[in-house]
């Protein structure tokens, strides 16, 4: 419920934000936005694994000038804050993904357009000026695959965000329950018409699950990775790493690393990316860049991510709220409370610069 009179320009934290974007949706967007995988351990774990971390501040430091900037891949970049890739944006609001796309160009940010966008990736591009990275699902039709990648080259994607964890999609319990379907005024141009779409229905279980299970090359390997390598020029990032092991891989196949359990959403019982983060940045030794989503809701959640190692994090269910609140005003807000909060974490700690942020501010 939120609080009487709340709105964009009353809200103070991420959390009020949520619960003007939650009241905004219907049950369907709500449950497919919301969900984790099975009983959701890891979904509420990705939160409470920073609350867990305790900073140790320095004083008498000059942080009479804050400066929270930084850059991914040579983008320069207000703060260590992006958006990660999520599907379907419209479902919490009729501009769906260009608003996403237009508030991140507005706040010195970077979306990462999902495969599954509701919107085509040419249109974001031009709302993006640039500030976009697209996320691939590497799809059994090859072609496909590679006409969406010069697709999003074309637009002026700065990367490309190979997902690596989910060759089928996780039990979200929820969307099993109440039969999850993409409504009819909403497509994903991308990968589907909306005719291919209908077809998945069912009797029983999500229609994305469903139609999922059938896009997606699962036999995918490591060492499939010259072929993807072969398709771009872009930088290359694997997201939904979680050891060091896989880590190492990456970084010796040349490819950045992005530490994410997919939001809790495949899964259940994993590790979460916060506790992840340090035996990635140890395997990685300073190879490749070093990106995380989950459970980001606090500036010291960010401060505590960047101090252990992470480029940067990225925003999932957070940025869907305040799009789901406002548009792209509400996405804007988003990024403003967090920087703000990041700015004030930096500063009580005695950090005047992000690349003052280290592991000796952090106890795990």
């Amino acid at each position: 419920m939120t609080t009487p009179g709340l709105d964009l320009t009353r809200a103070v934290n991420l959390a009020d934000l949520e619960a003007l974007g939650r009241a905004a949706l219907d049950q369907g967007a709500l449950e497919y936005y919301a969900s984790g995988a099975n009983d959701e351990h890891t979904l509420r774990e990705n939160h409470a694994a920073y609350a867990r971390a305790r900073l140790r501040p320095r004083m008498l430091a000059d942080v009479s000038g804050v400066d929270t900037a930084t850059s991914v891949l040579g983008l320069p970049l207000s703060s260590p804050t992006g958006i990660a890739p999520s599907a379907f944006h419209g479902l919490a609001h009729p501009d769906a993904e260009r608003a996403t796309a237009r508030a991140a160009h507005a706040r010195g940010s970077v979306m990462t357009l999902s495969t599954f966008s509701n919107t085509p990736i040419a249109t974001v591009g031009a709302d993006a000026q640039g500030r976009f990275w697209f996320q691939l699902y590497l799809l059994r039709d090859r072609e496909l695959s590679r006409h969406t990648i010069e697709q999003a080259e074309a637009a002026g994607a700065r990367a490309l965000v190979f997902t690596v964890d989910a060759p089928y999609l996780g039990r979200r319990e929820a969307n099993e329950r109440h039969r999850f379907a993409l409504p009819a005024h909403l497509s994903a141009p991308n990968v589907a018409t909306r005719d291919s779409l209908a077809q998945v229905e069912t009797d029983s279980g999500s229609q994305l699950a469903n139609y999922f299970q059938h896009l997606v090359d699962k036999a995918f390997t490591w060492r499939d990775l010259d072929w993807l390598r072969a398709q771009t020029r872009l930088p290359i990032v694997l997201k939904g790493i979680l050891t060091a092991e896989d880590a190492t891989l990456a970084a010796e196949h040349g490819c950045h690393v992005w530490v994410s359990n997919h939001g809790g959403r495949q899964l259940d019982t994993a590790i979460s990316s916060f506790e992840a983060l340090p035996e990635i940045v140890d395997a990685v030794a300073g190879r490749a860049e070093i990106y995380l989503d989950g459970g980001i809701t606090r500036g010291t959640d960010v401060l505590k991510a960047v101090a252990l190692g992470a480029r940067a994090v990225f925003l999932g269910r957070a940025a869907l709220w305040g799009l789901a609140a406002g548009g792209q005003a509400g996405v804007e807000r988003t990024l403003h409370l967090l920087e703000d909060e990041f700015r004030l974490a930096m500063a009580l700690c005695g950090a005047a610069r992000v690349e003052e942020l280290t592991p000796a501010l952090v106890r795990l």
